[in-house]
């Protein structure tokens, strides 16, 4: 038997943890009214907790018992952080040795280029996490113990900051996801937080601490700061800022007088909708306001944002942010008739161009399909069904209210469609290429010949 490459145990270990949740969730004690689930659908619910994708099929906090809340937590948070890491840590609580062959595991599952703090990496990662989650637990319990009690406010608590940062977007306070806290900051605003900093990527997090640390304790001032994060850092940081600022304001603009999202709130609540669906279609998968209401522009907007996603190294799916700003620099120098791709004054590889058109194409490719067979299988408008295969790909969640009615073959093609969005259409297309170790190299080219654009 030939030895799975590193990509391919991550492609595979994502699909046992999913096998072994949609297991746990069919058990009657899973379910609140004592019976088991149908399988179909405890698959459903386990590929969209593991794949971070909060599409569900049912209720989650009306259908699962606590048992089955807390099946779907572990498999959010082992999602979210990835399997591999998740792995790496259990070895730490053992105090085993992480052998080079998992040093390899953990640096394919983080897409990095280097095996160089591996470990002190993904232990930082873990202790992050953590706190993160914990200090938004902390702040959900001051809306959810006053208003659920003690013992469900702590739990809906922990449950919605995991879900929130790992941008799962599943939740168990209300059944129309967080549209009755669409005017509650604290809500809002620790959601929001959350799902940022989830989605930034933990690359970017260490970065961030050293510039802080910079600014607190060295006193240097923030162009200082800022100018000693890496490459990647700035272009995570400047690409999500800019996608949050350019969605809120385009989603205000469309939804300012709908009167099925946002008509009957004040400006400044406008604005904070806004802003959160800017933020959610990142990936997270929470909402304030009905997604089925929203106008064509919203939607379309919507569709952009999800499609992009986060940025590598974290919790959010999508293309990543840095895939996106390296196609629109390339875009931009070609304009300009310049022969290489640079910002921030450093130019970017010549490698990654084609490696981030593979990856648009690919998902492009994997959404059609997607689009074109929910069409021929499940009866749904044009728009609504693209909404749904385009949060199914990006791991996001938001449905125009499609997911409760899907019928059987609709319910595979969403699974596929999730799964393929976390692990990756590229990781799936190497980890599964046939053909030798080594890269086969020519020892000829052909000659060159020109063609009209």
């Amino acid at each position: 038997m030939k030895r799975l490459k590193p990509v391919q145990v991550i492609l595979l270990g994502f699909l046992l943890t999913i096998m072994i949740g949609s297991v746990l969730l069919m058990l009657p004690v899973s379910s609140k009214s004592g019976q088991m689930t149908p399988y179909i659908d405890s698959l459903f619910t386990a590929t969209t907790s593991v794949c971070v994708t909060g599409l569900v099929v049912e209720t989650t906090m009306t259908h699962w018992s606590f048992f089955g809340q807390l099946v779907i937590a572990v498999l959010i948070q082992i999602g979210g952080l990835g399997v591999v890491t998740i792995t790496a840590g259990m070895f730490f609580l053992l105090g085993k040795r992480i052998s080079l062959s998992n040093r390899m595991l953990i640096q394919e599952s983080m897409g990095l280029n280097t095996m160089s703090g591996l470990v002190v990496l993904v232990k930082k990662i873990f202790v992050g996490t953590f706190i993160v989650e914990g200090i938004g637990a902390l702040l959900y319990a001051t809306q959810f113990i006053p208003e659920f009690g003690w013992r469900y406010g702590i739990w809906a608590s922990i449950f919605n900051s995991i879900s929130a940062f790992c941008n799962a977007g599943m939740d168990i306070v209300q059944l129309d996801s967080l549209r009755s806290y669409v005017t509650n900051p604290v809500i809002n605003f620790t959601t929001m937080g959350l799902i940022v900093l989830g989605g930034l990527g933990f690359i970017v997090w260490k970065d961030m601490y050293h510039g802080l640390k910079d600014l607190i304790y060295r006193k240097c001032t923030v162009k200082r700061a800022w100018d000693k994060l890496r490459f990647h850092s700035k272009v995570a940081i400047t690409a999500t800022l800019f996608l949050i600022i350019a969605g809120t304001v385009l989603i205000f603009i469309f939804e300012f007088n709908n009167p099925e999202t946002m008509k009957d709130l004040n400006v400044g609540q406008k604005l904070m909708a806004s802003m959160f669906q800017s933020v959610t279609t990142r990936t997270a998968g929470f909402e304030t306001i009905p997604q089925a209401g929203l106008s064509e522009g919203s939607s379309l907007i919507s569709m952009i944002l999800m499609f992009i996603g986060g940025s590598p190294v974290g919790t959010a799916g999508g293309v990543k942010t840095v895939t996106f700003i390296i196609l629109i620099y390339c875009v931009v120098t070609v304009a300009k008739q310049e022969d290489d791709i640079s910002l921030f004054r450093r130019k970017v590889s010549d490698v990654l161009v084609p490696k981030a058109l593979a990856i648009i194409m690919i998902n492009l490719s994997v959404l059609l399909t997607a689009v074109l067979f929910l069409l021929l299988f499940d009866d749904q408008t044009f728009m609504t069904t693209c909404y749904e295969c385009v949060s199914a790909l990006a791991t996001v969640g938001l449905s125009k209210g499609m997911t409760p009615e899907l019928n059987l073959f609709g319910k595979i093609i969403i699974i596929i469609t999730m799964y393929l969005g976390r692990v990756g259409p590229i990781s799936m297309a190497i980890g599964f290429s046939v053909g030798k170790k080594k890269k086969k190299k020519r020892s000829f080219s052909y000659p060159e010949e020109e063609l009209i654009l």
